[in-house]
């Protein structure tokens, strides 16, 4: 099943994306029991979502609503750096023991089809693309034998970075807490759709030219160990997004630099999941 978050004539919701590009509201079925995307996950109504969706008798044309960023209310947004090999080789930095991980906060997230802001504070607009995990069934201390059974599902996402506000200090919160530079979307797959450890390709691309490519594999810490480290720390709540890290291929690595600038278009596509399109205009 595939789920997304929208504003439709003056009011949030959720729903299922059918075939035909059709969408079925959720929020009116499921009412106070799960006002939005979250609440639904967390009262574990995901079976009985897929029931309403298959038997919806009216739907709305996937064109006629406005997405939101999946989750457009994440509790935690963790998001973890170099985890990939060829990434970390690109940036000169050495594989750690344990995975590198930064927060991103809701309001820097925008949903596909919406532009990235282009800052007035910087030019050095850089794009990462990644595979965003939501949060199923929360819980603290997993273990990695247990990781997959706490996935609701997977999202593109393109964790947009500042480059020059990122390497101003050894933190990286400034860089990648820009408003609207998040892209998260289209919409979640259900973790039922996609077999634990299956393997998956993404793909970036920049005004259709090819930028990064890597399947899942080649993760330095895989899906199941960032979720048991995470946890060891902080309590993960249904919800919760993991991004999990992006290949070589930044721009800011290329010969001269790639940055994004007002125009462009960039797409992140996940086989498994589809494809995460944002344009790209000046703030």
């Amino acid at each position: 099943m595939k789920l997304i978050s929208y504003h439709y004539q003056g009011q949030d919701s959720y729903g299922a994306v059918l075939a035909g590009d059709r969408v079925a509201d959720l929020r009116s079925v499921f009412g106070a029991r799960a006002d939005d995307l979250k609440a639904l996950i967390a009262a574990d109504l995901l079976a009985e979502a897929a029931r309403a969706a298959a038997g919806a008798n009216e739907t709305l044309a996937l064109a006629e609503v406005q997405l939101l960023p999946v989750i457009p209310n994440p509790g935690k947004i963790v998001c973890v750096g170099l985890n990939y090999g060829d990434h970390v080789r690109e940036t000169g930095r050495t594989v750690t023991e344990q995975p590198t991980l930064f927060l991103r906060v809701a309001e820097s997230q925008l949903a596909h089809g919406e532009d990235i802001a282009l800052p007035p504070e910087s030019s050095k607009l850089d794009y990462e693309g990644e595979i965003a995990v939501v949060i199923g069934k929360g819980g603290r201390r997993i273990a990695e034998a247990d990781a997959w059974q706490h996935i609701a599902g997977y999202a593109c996402y393109n964790d947009g970075t500042i480059r020059d506000w990122q390497t101003a200090t050894p933190q990286w919160t400034a860089g990648k807490n820009f408003w609207r530079t998040g892209g998260f979307g289209p919409w979640m797959v259900t973790r039922d759709e996609i077999a634990d450890d299956q393997v998956m390709t993404l793909v970036t691309r920049l005004n259709g030219e090819e930028m990064q490519r890597t399947t899942t594999d080649k993760l330095i810490h895989s899906i199941p160990r960032q979720i048991a480290h995470i946890s060891a720390f902080t309590p993960l709540s249904p919800g919760d997004v993991i991004v999990t890290g992006t290949p070589g291929g930044v721009g800011a690595k290329r010969t001269p630099p790639v940055w994004m600038k007002a125009g462009d278009v960039v797409e992140v596509e996940v086989d498994a999941i589809g494809v995460l399109r944002n344009g790209v205009r000046g703030e």
